[in-house]
């Protein structure tokens, strides 16, 4: 009898035991998949961290790529810019000269009529001296002058 009660709460004991080792492999179960489940989600993180590394620098590399675009624009306009500022000091010195030429004209025209009427006179001048011939000889040497 005392064997079968050592038996007996050596059986109890050992189901006891047995309850505590099933309890810890349950927990050293759910641990392994948690740790499973943060491994996971770490190289979930790591894919999405070399996918947005990736991502980085090909938007690096583009914001690059504009910024030289934009520089050689920029260029581009000055360089408009400046042609047409030369452009509109061209324009002005031509200005300048032909409003120059304009006044040399109306300089020219107006002693253009008066040498015509210098002429008018003389030619009337010699008329009332020396009678018609000499008015048709006159006129015709001045007005081919």
């Amino acid at each position: 009898e005392m064997e079968a009660e050592e038996l007996q709460r050596l059986l109890a004991s050992m189901e006891k035991e047995h309850r505590n080792l099933l309890a810890r492999v349950e927990a050293g179960e759910a641990e392994l998949e948690r740790l499973r489940k943060l491994e996971g989600d770490n190289v979930a993180q790591q894919d999405r961290s070399a996918q947005l590394e990736k991502e980085v620098a090909a938007l690096r590399e583009k914001i690059h790529h504009l910024d030289d675009m934009l520089k050689s624009q920029q260029r581009k306009v000055r360089q408009m810019i400046e042609q047409l500022q030369n452009s509109k000091t061209v324009i002005q010195a031509k200005d300048a000269a032909i409003q120059e030429l304009k006044e040399k004209v109306s300089y020219l025209e107006a002693e253009n009529l008066e040498m015509h009427d210098r002429i008018e006179h003389l030619i009337e001048q010699q008329v009332s001296r020396g009678g018609p011939s000499a008015r048709a000889r006159s006129k015709s040497e001045y007005v081919s002058r």
